[in-house]
């Protein structure tokens, strides 16, 4: 499964978790601007704003499990099984296929606001990229540098939720996800206090006993009760390095180490990588399973008037620096 979230310091970030039993080799892609956006049912774009995130090309086409372009618009896309309905094409809408929908979106939108207005004609259509590539089960958090919303095309229709929190994971709908942190109104970083009983004493028998009660799984529910108490109680320097830094701890609070979900025969669910794009500079910064080093893609070290793609393959082994 998977995590995103945004943080904002000085500067403003968005990021996830991508937690998957498997890799689609996929890279740190650059769309530049005169990349022609080719659209199953509308109008192609051949000039629109330059995108950088994470991707796996197929046929020369991007797609984006999460990115930012150039203006400081970031999107991603999170598994949303069984809740996830596409619908059949639309007269007088703008018909998107689900891979389609994050370059549909940072293509053309400067900020949140016009990213709604763009949604108001939308339709998440029932659209395979390819027979072997069919459309994956996905609901979506859009973030500019002021806030957040959460899209889900489910069997009711298009719905379209601000997302107060800025945080997003999987199953189940996000009216639920929210309404779920009614439960933990009474978490606090501070060391709990006895309200169990006036009868009974207890004893504060060590330090670190803040946020007691916090869930500690990796179920879609609890992660994302457990990232937004950490995203909203995270304290950092504004600095790049204390910023970033925060920021992967924020998403550390929720990985999953390989053993711990079990997928069947000799599978286990692990975060394949996380990452943490800056909005106001467009550099990607990612993590992955086996390299916990940061390694940092600057998209305006790029020709951005270009009409290629631009690849980085990952890098997976893991970094050490011997002191000695």
């Amino acid at each position: 499964m998977c995590t995103a979230t945004t943080y904002y310091t000085k500067d403003h970030y968005f990021g996830r978790n991508l937690d998957l039993e498997y890799s689609y080799n996929e890279t740190v892609t650059i769309t530049p601007r005169n990349y022609e956006f080719k659209f199953r049912k509308v109008k192609n774009i051949e000039k629109h704003y330059a995108i950088i995130g994470m991707a796996y090309v197929a046929n020369e086409y991007p797609l984006y499990y999460d990115a930012i372009n150039e203006k400081g618009v970031g999107m991603a896309g999170l598994n949303f099984p069984s809740n996830a309905d596409y619908k059949e094409e639309k007269e007088d809408c703008d018909n998107i296929a689900p891979f389609e929908f994050i370059p549909w979106v940072l293509s053309q939108c400067a900020n949140l606001e016009e990213a709604k207005n763009l949604l108001k004609r939308i339709n998440i259509a029932k659209i395979n990229f390819s027979e072997e590539l069919p459309a994956s089960p996905l609901h979506w958090i859009i973030s500019d540098k002021e806030a957040s919303i959460t899209v889900e095309s489910v069997k009711d229709g298009l719905k379209i939720y601000d997302n107060p929190v800025g945080v997003l994971t999987n199953n189940p709908t996000f009216d639920i996800h929210m309404f779920n942190l009614n439960n933990y109104m009474s978490l606090s970083t501070e060391q709990p206090v006895n309200n169990f009983s006036k009868k009974l004493n207890f004893d504060t028998y060590s330090r670190g006993m803040g946020a007691m009660g916090l869930p500690g799984d990796l179920s879609s529910a609890s992660r994302f009760v457990k990232a937004t108490f950490t995203k909203m109680n995270s304290i950092s320097g504004t600095s790049e390095s204390e910023s970033i830094s925060q920021f992967f701890h924020i998403l550390g609070s929720v990985e999953q180490q390989r053993g711990c979900v079990h997928m069947g025969e000799n599978k286990y669910e692990i975060t394949i990588y996380s990452s943490c794009c800056n909005m106001d500079k467009g550099i990607y910064y990612y993590t992955t399973y086996e390299n916990s080093q940061i390694t940092g893609v600057d998209m305006h070290k790029e020709n951005l008037d270009g009409n290629s793609l631009i690849n980085y393959k990952l890098v997976t082994g893991q970094q050490i620096n011997m002191q000695n």
